[in-house]
Formats: C-alpha cells, structure tokens, sequence
C-alpha cells in the first residue's frame, strides 16, 4: 500500500513519476534509426517486429527507472532532499516491494517481447537479453552496483547505443548491415550525454553517499568537457557517415539545439539549474534520432 503523507500526489501520478517517462527517448531513439536503417538499406521492414522491439526496449527502460528507485531507496541513498526527479522509495511514498514487484512486471514484458523475437529470428538474441537484464537490474542493483563504479557510462552506449540499435535492425533480415553499427555511435553518444549531465547534477550528492560515478571519479570540470566531447565526435560521425549515405546528414541540423545545454553546462550551472540542461540534453536527443530517421526514410524512398 503507499505510504501516506499529508499534501501527497495521487498514486497515478506517482507511478508515471516514477516511470520517468523523460527517459523514453534514450529507448525509443535506437529503435527508431535502427529500424529506419532497413528501410534505407533495402527499403522493407516486418511492421510487427518493429512494434515488439519498440515495446521491449520501452519496457526495459522503465524496468531499468523503476529497478533504480527501488535499489537506491532500500540503501537509504536518495532522499527527500535529491536535486533531481522524485524517487518513490527514496521519498517514502510508495513501499519498496511495489516498486520491485512494478521493474519485474516492466522486465517480466521485456522478456515476453525478447522470446517472441529471438524464436521468430535468431536464438542467440537470448544471450542478448539476458546480458541486457543482467545490465539493467545491476546498474545500481546487486552486490556491486556498476554504475556506481564509473561503468555506467559504458553500459549506457553498449545497451542504448550498439545494442539497441544494430539490434533493431537486425530483427527484420537477420543481418549485420555497418549502416546499422556506423549508427549506433551517434545514438549512444546522446544517451550517454544524458547520464552524464545527470550525473554531472549529483556529485555532491553522489560523492556524500559514496556513489563513485564516472562524474565523481574525473571531477567537476572534466565532466563539463566531458559533455560537450559527447556532442562533438556525435556530429562529427554522423557528418562522416553522410559522406556516404546523404540523407544521413539531415541529422546534423537536430545538433543545433546542443546549444543551449552546452551553453548551461559550461557556463557552470549546477544542482537544479542542470536541470534545463538534462531537458535540453533529451531535446538534441529526440531531434538528431527524428532527423536520422527521416533521412534514411527518404534514402530508401
């Protein structure tokens, strides 16, 4: 049952919180060029297989929210008084158990969707999924979370970038296309700006309850750098690739609205005015992944 507090939001509104629906973007990006990919490349795609990976890489990065939540909230690591959106456990709003029991539900989909698209295509996508849940639930899970040793960085641009990507591709013909890898560069350097803004938000925070994040390890300034790197060799490999493939270009225009979360972040914004940095961040996200699609939409016209 949740947990009442006087002045508290509805459960609805709880849950979607907790969902962090803001995220999706970093889900359904991957999906979107992987599969426009296809198109480009020979101009067909399995419209049902594109419903289910979508539905599955949506499912895992709620699954991944609400795991999160719960995992930090159980060690007492985020409290009311965190910079950043509201955590269901960490708040005392809603009991620990049901924020487990809602990431295995949102898994429990996940896998539902993987097994019907491994045995419709290839099985060896079941070591896939499950080096994809191992990812999500140990992120700050488990016994030696990874993301609070300065890996989550790299788990972010393997599942949101290489692996989503060239796997949503791949579920159409059952191949590898570079297209597809070439790809997934851009789109998992954007996901990583996200976590890294993020981060970049909670070092004190993290560095006070001993989360050692890559932002914690390398510093305030360097993570500042950090961030702007992410977008430059992004723009600049999805430039190379339009050398070949010119409808990929149009994606260079989405890295125009880089320039406000770039401004905020070297500008030395901080706590909550990253805020609009992490928002701004996600809006280069949506642009770039739109515009990719588009592009390669068009090139298989």
């Amino acid at each position: 049952m949740t947990i009442a507090k006087p002045g508290s939001p509805s459960e609805v509104y709880l849950w979607f919180a907790g969902a962090r629906l803001r995220t999706l973007p970093a889900a359904v990006v991957p999906v979107a060029v992987g599969t426009a990919s296809v198109v480009a490349d020979d101009g067909t795609i399995v419209l049902w297989r594109f419903a289910v990976t979508l539905v599955l890489a949506v499912a895992i990065q709620i699954g991944v929210n609400y795991a999160n939540d719960y995992s930090d909230g159980v060690q007492g690591l985020d409290g009311e008084a965190r910079t950043g959106p509201l955590r269901l456990v960490g708040s005392g709003l809603i009991e620990p158990s049901r924020v487990k029991r809602a990431a295995l539900v949102a898994f429990g989909v996940a896998v539902g969707c993987g097994l019907v698209l491994a045995f419709a295509t290839s099985l060896w996508m079941l070591a896939v999924g499950v080096a994809c849940l191992w990812g999500a639930w140990n992120y700050t899970g488990g016994s030696s979370p990874y993301g609070y040793r300065g890996f989550g960085e790299v788990a972010v641009f393997v599942f949101f970038g290489l692996v989503a990507t060239v796997g949503s591709a791949f579920v159409h013909h059952e191949r590898f296309t570079l297209l597809a890898v070439a790809l997934s560069v851009p789109v998992g350097l954007l996901a990583v700006a996200l976590l890294v803004v993020n981060n970049l938000r909670d070092i004190p925070e993290d560095e006070a309850n001993g989360k050692l994040t890559l932002a914690v390890r390398i510093g305030d300034p360097r993570t500042r750098q950090l961030f702007v790197a992410l977008f430059v060799v992004a723009a600049l490999v999805v430039a190379v690739i339009g050398i070949t493939q010119i409808e990929v270009a149009l994606g260079l225009i989405g890295f125009l609205a880089a320039i406000v979360p770039i401004r905020l972040v070297l500008g030395g914004a901080e706590g909550r005015d990253l805020v609009a940095a992490l928002a701004g961040t996600g809006r280069v996200q949506i642009a770039v992944g739109a515009l990719l699609t588009v592009g390669l939409v068009l090139a298989g016209g």
